[in-house]
């Protein structure tokens, strides 16, 4: 899988001497109900169609925008987008963990509910390299009201260097195990917020629920469930730091359900109650 991805991106680079239009999202409001917000950086490449999002751009708040073929998103770490996902499109999708860097291309057909042609892969992230220079000069441009030319140049050199690192040989003969443990961590951090359990995690990467706990406690010495309640406080502690949400919406905007074990889970987690916790900030 890695190669159609090495491949898409080697095209991309070679079909375009330049982006478009650079979009970058924002976070000084408080993001609506169901936005994609996570806590490390994002590029998103328009290969065809309109792709409709709701983002915050820093000067001028929240607005609705189309992203077109030749256009890209590019979302620091904890800033949001809402994609609408009622158009013809096709979607790269670059994601800069802290311990995974995941491809994903997604296409989707107006009016039907389902998308098609979804792949995803993902590899080690190295540190210590440019590629950490290249994306803190984009977070921190984000925040400059001129960013061109610098935001396409930089932007050239993200897709670049993402295109050498899945053709390192070193990551081709790591083990699928790992390869796996690293897209469902992904995919977990992507979808917190989501209804996500063991048996549907399992199914969408077509194993079986027990080899899933295996692949946990043997790649990342934990369970799944400790896992998802990781990625879960995590992000619950930034939204209580960050937003005057009531303690009912970060619960659900954090994947919990039911208020009630929330409040259970967050104290066991962290000592203290969400009410305690957001008073110390």
């Amino acid at each position: 899988m890695g190669a159609v991805f090495h491949d898409l991106l080697e095209t991309l680079l070679a079909e375009r001497e330049n982006v478009n239009r650079i979009w970058f999202a924002a976070d000084k409001l408080t993001p609506p109900p169901f936005s994609y917000q996570v806590n490390f950086p994002r590029l998103e490449l328009v290969i065809s169609g309109s792709y409709i999002n709701e983002i915050e751009e820093p000067e001028h708040g929240i607005s609705k925008v189309n992203i077109l073929a030749g256009d890209a998103l590019f979302i620091p770490p904890n800033c949001w987008n809402k994609p609408d996902w009622d158009t013809d499109c096709s979607v790269l999708s670059l994601l800069f963990g802290r311990r995974q860097m995941g491809f994903s291309l997604v296409s989707k057909k107006k009016g039907e509910s389902g998308f098609f042609d979804v792949r995803k892969h993902s590899i080690q992230t190295r540190t210590g390299h440019a590629i950490d220079h290249i994306l803190e000069a984009l977070n921190a441009l984000a925040n400059e009201p001129k960013r061109s030319p610098v935001d396409e140049h930089l932007l050239l050199a993200l897709m670049s260097y993402a295109q050498l690192m899945i053709a390192d040989p070193a990551h081709a003969a790591k083990k699928r195990s790992e390869d796996l443990y690293q897209g469902i961590c992904i995919y977990i951090q992507e979808n917190f917020h989501r209804s996500i359990t063991r048996a549907s995690i399992a199914a969408r990467f077509n194993i079986s629920p027990n080899h899933l706990s295996r692949l946990f406690r043997q790649q990342g010495h934990m369970t799944l469930a400790d896992y998802i309640t990781w990625v879960r406080i995590d992000r619950a502690k930034f939204m209580l730091r960050k937003y005057s949400f009531r303690l009912n919406e970060v619960a659900t905007r954090c994947g919990f359900q039911d208020v009630n074990y929330f409040f259970r889970v967050f104290k066991n987690k962290t000592g203290r109650t969400p009410t305690e916790y957001r008073s110390m900030g």
